[in-house]
């Protein structure tokens, strides 16, 4: 508060940097309260970090080896958008995913792996319906605080806008926090995957990428290069990451005693 005495310029600048604080903590605590950073790793097994470590280094290394090699100087800017096309698809896919594979996993299991599974998949869905509610009210705000200018507009009051808008801007800033620190953790540990059951962020992984194959597929068409390349490219980082999905499942089920079936 003595700044603002000593400094009162800065009136119009620190109490809305202590209201973006206020949000900015109050939306972090929720979101690792329902989405805790550390959720993906039920079973802390270094061998599996490191082996998905390199995995994804090598890919990466592959990735720009093949666009130095064999791209052009669009397929470089195509990459960029592929990338943020892959950022914004994760949620919806993984939200539509999920469901599926743990109805598969549900299928398979033993009736006292099911029983188990029953009372943590009501509250990984809880959960998700959390950041899907956080991801449709956002645009909602937007609507309504569109609707509220031009109704002011229109009926020539201001005090009709002023009232409505900060009592929808505030909710949304809120939002768009929660949703800032709770959608990494969210993608991480599939919504709370690893807490309905351990192998199921490994088979979630497993199906994603293939699906992240197919969008780019249609996106973007073929990656550069000649024609094997091109099917080495499109097909081997799918097949790396479901092949280190599977070895990270069995060491689960030697280690852990964790098993898909019984």
């Amino acid at each position: 508060m003595w700044v603002l005495v000593l400094f009162p310029c800065t009136w119009f600048v620190i109490p809305p940097l202590l209201l973006c604080y206020s949000f900015a903590r109050s939306a972090r605590l929720r979101a690792h309260r329902l989405f805790p950073v550390n959720a993906h790793r039920r079973f802390d097994d270094p061998q599996v970090w490191r082996v998905q470590k390199a995995r994804a280094w090598t890919a990466a290394a592959m990735s720009v080896l093949l666009l130095l090699v064999y791209g052009k100087p669009e397929d470089f800017g195509e990459a960029q958008q592929q990338y943020m096309l892959r950022l914004a698809a994760t949620p919806p896919l993984l939200l539509v995913s999920a469901p599926v594979v743990i109805a598969l996993l549900f299928r398979v299991a033993s009736p006292q792996t099911r029983a188990e599974m029953r009372a943590r998949v009501r509250a990984a869905g809880r959960t998700a319906l959390w950041y899907v509610g956080a991801v449709t009210t956002v645009p909602l705000c937007l609507v309504g605080i569109t609707l509220a200018d031009r109704g002011s507009t229109a009926a020539q009051d201001p005090w009709y806008s002023t009232v409505l808008t900060p009592a929808l801007a505030l909710p949304m800033v809120w939002l768009l926090f929660f949703l800032g620190f709770a959608t990494g953790p969210a993608i991480r540990s599939g919504f709370n995957a690893a807490e309905v059951h351990a192998a199921l962020p490994a088979l979630l992984t497993g199906v994603l990428v293939w699906e992240f194959a197919a969008l780019s597929l249609a996106a973007g068409g073929t990656p550069p290069g000649p024609p094997l390349v091109q099917l080495l490219a499109l097909l081997g980082g799918p097949a790396s990451v479901t092949a280190v999905a599977w070895w990270e499942i069995g060491r689960l089920r030697e280690r852990y005693g964790i098993r898909l079936r019984g």
